[in-house]
């Protein structure tokens, strides 16, 4: 058995002006990259794509996303880059412009790929910032951080429909201006980020927070296996919502695209709430526990989702975002108490390894579209959240103050 320690992190109160500004920045990055899946049955029809076609745009965003990620944050965990949180948001508004201009399925490819650079790099950095203003409350803090982008998911889609879906493709451009907000909003942080590094550097001197467990290396490498296999099951099922409910509530419930749309919003609008809801339960009860309601707890609902009505689709739809994204915050967290000191390769591991399984998983489920249909996709997909059982393999961790 091992005593693991951290770095030395800075005891302060909890910074809620920041937390909440990097939440808005959560929330402006996320909704633009919401924005492409929620156009898919546009593009599908324009350029006349198939399902494995509309799986692959996701997969090649994801894909770059999730490779980058992990190396962002073991790179920043050495030497930390507040500015490039702004770059990040630059590659963003980069990729945007070209999906508005773009006249190919090749063209498209490339243009979701520079804004999946663009979250690889702003989500490992914009995670450590929560982290240093969490003051202790690192359930609350990611909590906070991670509804900004769940609530951006949700607006997203909802603004495609309005700006997007009536007049074309080249209106995504207009999402841009969301874009430069983003990077003044990004600067504003990075000015903060800068300083509170400057700090730590002149006062050496100040208290310390330590954190401690005693686990094996090994019993944290099992541990954190399962949690990856966790998001597996997690990211896959969201994979099926994010880029075919849409789909699957046209086909089998003949809605127009705009109203699919606004199921979709209700979905990642409780997708949203129930973000904010995880990381408190954590702090208060345990994250293994809120982990386990989180993933197995939902497998009933998402089981009787392909067989009702449309009002039921809807009312369960919202009950399973609220239960489902608990799971996230509590995850990172635990991960980061299993990984003290280690915040950026966590948040680059977890959040490119969430992306990666969603990329995969659209690629895949878009194929199987193609073979079968829609509805089977759903059916298949409701028995992933049963592999929540392995929760209860994890060990229960309780983070010591000294």
């Amino acid at each position: 058995m091992t005593n693991v320690r951290t770095q030395p992190e800075t005891v302060q109160k909890t910074i809620y002006s920041i937390l909440f500004i990097i939440s808005f920045s959560h929330f402006i990055n996320d909704l633009l990259q919401a924005v492409i899946p929620s156009v898919y049955p546009l593009f599908k029809e324009k350029f006349d794509l198939s399902f494995a076609q509309i799986g692959m745009i996701t997969f090649t965003y994801q894909l770059t996303a999730s490779i980058l990620q992990p190396f962002v944050g073991m790179y920043t965990d050495k030497k930390s880059k507040p500015y490039s949180l702004i770059v990040g948001m630059g590659f963003t508004l980069l990729g945007l412009f070209f999906v508005s201009i773009a006249s190919s399925f090749t063209y498209l490819l490339i243009a979701v790929s520079l804004i999946g650079i663009g979250s690889s790099i702003f989500h490992p950095e914009s995670s450590r910032v929560a982290h240093l203003a969490s003051g202790g409350k690192r359930g609350l803090a990611q909590s906070i951080f991670q509804l900004g982008g769940n609530a951006g998911s949700a607006v997203g889609p909802l603004l495609a429909a309005i700006i997007v879906v009536p007049y074309g493709q080249f209106y995504i451009i207009w999402f841009c201006l969301i874009a430069l907000i983003g990077i003044f909003v990004l600067y504003k942080i990075a000015i903060w980020y800068s300083a509170h590094l400057e700090l730590k550097r002149q006062n050496k001197e100040m208290p310390y927070e330590i954190f401690t467990h005693q686990l094996s290396k090994k019993r944290v490498v099992f541990s954190l296996i399962i949690l990856l296999v966790l998001i597996f099951s997690k990211y896959f099922y969201l994979a099926s919502i994010t880029s075919y409910y849409t789909f699957f509530l046209i086909d089998k419930f003949n809605v127009s695209i705009q109203e699919s749309q606004i199921y979709l919003f209700a979905f990642l609008g409780a997708v949203a709430a129930g973000t904010l809801l995880g990381g408190a339960l954590g702090d208060k009860f345990g994250r293994k526990y809120v982990i386990w309601i989180s993933i197995l707890g939902v497998a009933p609902f998402t089981l009787l989702l392909p067989y009702v009505s449309l009002f039921w689709v809807g009312i369960l739809s919202v009950i399973i975002g609220l239960i489902i994204s608990s799971a996230f915050s509590a995850i990172l967290v635990y991960a980061t108490e299993l990984l003290p000191g280690k915040v950026g390769l966590v948040a680059g591991l977890f959040f490119g390894f969430a992306f990666g399984m969603g990329g995969l998983g659209s690629a895949i489920l878009g194929k199987l579209a193609d073979l079968t249909s829609i509805a089977y996709v759903f059916k298949v997909c409701a028995f992933l959240p049963l592999i929540g059982v392995i929760t209860g393999f994890l060990p229960n961790i309780e983070s010591e103050k000294r």
